[in-house]
């Protein structure tokens, strides 16, 4: 190694954790708030913004596979906080749609730190944003985590299970 750079390792490791631990304590003050995992909640507010949705399209916004959609929408149908309709237009085609109880809890959620996020980081000049971007996905390489399953949502564990890492 260099001895004209200091060896900035550990201040990278903190910052990091800082970054694991906000993402535990989000999803344990939203669980505790209405008992969502945060991507539960993002499914939740995307079918609520929409009127409906079918599964492909949250797969397409959120990111994800359709398994990792079907299984986030059968927790929340478990729930009543959303229902599948059979759509009017094709009847192979099913609707994801918010109840009334949905809507509830998404009055009754906290802040969504994603969207914390994404307030401060529209706040960035263009270079800050590009910057940033080519920065997480340079660690996100260092990780060996750039073929994984990942929504743009905030949480820890595994999107598809609902378990906490």
């Amino acid at each position: 190694m260099s001895t004209a750079f200091p060896d900035r390792t550990d201040e990278s490791l903190i910052a990091l954790r800082r970054i694991l631990r906000a993402t535990e304590w989000y999803a344990r003050d939203l669980a505790h708030a209405v008992g969502l995992s945060p991507a539960q909640l993002r499914v939740l507010q995307i079918v609520a913004e929409r009127e409906s949705a079918t599964p492909k399209l949250l797969a397409r916004q959120m990111g994800v596979s359709q398994a990792t959609v079907t299984a986030l929408v059968d927790k929340l149908v478990a729930r009543g906080l959303v229902s599948r309709v059979p759509s009017e237009q094709d009847r192979r085609q099913t609707n994801i749609v918010a109840t009334d109880l949905g809507r509830e809890r998404l009055d009754d959620a906290p802040d969504a730190l994603q969207q914390r996020y994404v307030a401060a980081f529209k706040q960035l000049q263009g270079w800050e944003q590009a910057q940033l971007v080519s920065s997480l996905e340079r660690v996100a390489d260092m990780l060996d985590a750039q073929d994984i399953d990942a929504a743009p949502v905030l949480t820890t564990g595994d999107i598809r299970s609902g378990r906490r890492g």
